[in-house]
């Protein structure tokens, strides 16, 4: 500021002087370098800078949503792991052979085309023939179909004798398909496999001693 106003007393003096005319015409010059040289403020800034873009309002998440999210989170986890354990515990277990049974019913279903009716006849008839050896302890899958038969008036569980015509039928058809080349359509292939499975639901269960005996005893005599 002082050096401001020794400028300014020095051009009075000199304005005083015989250039006073030259200094008088150079003070509106000065005037309006002074004025284009004023430092700039804010009200000096231009329009386009004081105006800046709207921002959109912002949006805040409810206070339910993360606790929902994460219960849904542990209960998912929570069923991922019990499916797990059943499957696990289910392979780990041993099947009874009318389950295994039931199963190898089941897949064979792939085999039931016209074209492979002799494939399927043996296979419907292995299911069966495994399913009564394992589950009465009986030896069947190396005997012709009549030797099982015959041997089946003298066996003592009840649930045998009881379905004695049913299995006869059962495995007479299926040897004619493998021995004789009979054709299968698809309903027959399906009237044996249901045939094989009602068999083997109805003698899944283990059967009482009293009832055994007495349906042995009303076995007719070979």
């Amino acid at each position: 500021m002082r050096a401001v106003a020794a400028a300014g007393v020095a051009s009075v003096i000199l304005c005083a002087g015989p250039g006073a005319p030259a200094c008088h015409a150079a003070e509106p010059e000065r005037a309006a370098a002074s004025t284009s040289a004023a430092p700039s403020g804010p009200a000096a800034s231009g329009p386009e800078e004081d105006i800046r873009d709207i921002r959109g309002p912002k949006y805040v998440l409810p206070a339910w949503v993360l606790p929902a999210v994460a219960a849904g989170v542990v209960i998912l986890a929570l069923g991922l792991y019990r499916v797990w354990r059943w499957r696990r515990n289910r392979r780990a277990r041993i099947l009874l052979p009318y389950e295994m049974a039931l199963e190898r019913l089941e897949d064979i279903r792939t085999l039931m085309q016209p074209a492979g009716a002799r494939e399927f006849s043996i296979a419907v008839s292995d299911i069966v023939r495994g399913y009564i050896e394992q589950r009465f302890d009986v030896a069947v899958t190396r005997r012709t179909t009549e030797e099982f038969l015959r041997d089946l008036l003298q066996t003592t569980h009840a649930s045998l004798a009881r379905h004695q015509s049913l299995l006869g039928d059962f495995l007479y058809q299926c040897d004619f398909v493998k021995f004789a080349g009979m054709s299968l359509t698809l309903q027959d292939m399906e009237a044996l496999r249901q045939s094989a499975r009602a068999f083997v639901l109805a003698t899944a269960k283990p059967e009482e001693a009293s009832t055994v005996q007495e349906a042995h005893d009303a076995l007719p005599a070979a």
